[in-house]
């Protein structure tokens, strides 16, 4: 049920941003709104708590937002007036989704053994943008040593593996269904 009321409030966000040309704007200030939450794990349980009543919680998000847009700020009172602020980095995801795709750019996320050189990273982020057909490719570097060498790219609901690991369980595989 979160994820389709958070769709919603990500639209009318996006839709928003789109008309007044704040979408770039939006974006970042949303995404160092989701760091805030989370890097601080009692920020949502007090926003949550039954005993801060509305009126301390807007004040709260007055505060601490006041250098944010003020139409990111109303959403956090919206969410706030009905009981939803902890659909926010769902909302925010969402938000952030609708911005990449509108501007032809694709998350992904790249494991590999050790950390890679912006050289290497930026390298794979254009081949695969190529590939992918997109304009551009943020990847995030994840070092994994389960993937021994090589590297294992995400990118949506897509996989390439490259590793030395995923090598070996193919090889496994292809034994166990020659026996």
């Amino acid at each position: 049920m979160s994820e389709a009321v958070s769709k919603r409030y990500a639209d009318a966000l996006f839709q928003l941003s789109n008309e007044k040309g704040t979408m770039d704007q939006w974006a970042d200030e949303l995404l160092v709104l989701k760091t805030i939450i989370d890097d601080n794990d009692t920020l949502m349980p007090f926003l949550k708590h039954p005993r801060i009543s509305l009126e301390q919680k807007e004040q709260f998000i007055n505060d601490v937002f006041r250098s944010f847009s003020e139409d990111i700020v109303t959403t956090l009172h919206l969410l706030a007036t009905r009981h939803r602020l902890d659909i926010v980095p769902l909302v925010i995801d969402h938000f952030i989704r609708l911005v990449n795709d509108a501007k032809g750019i694709e998350e992904g996320t790249v494991y590999s053994v050790r950390a890679l050189s912006q050289g290497e990273k930026e390298r794979l982020e254009q081949t695969f943008a190529k590939r992918f057909g997109k304009q551009a490719i943020k990847l995030t570097s994840v070092v994994d040593p389960s993937v021994i060498g090589g590297i294992k790219l995400r990118i949506g609901n897509t996989i390439y593996d490259g590793s030395i690991q995923g090598k070996l369980n193919r090889i496994q595989r292809n034994i166990g269904a020659v026996n």
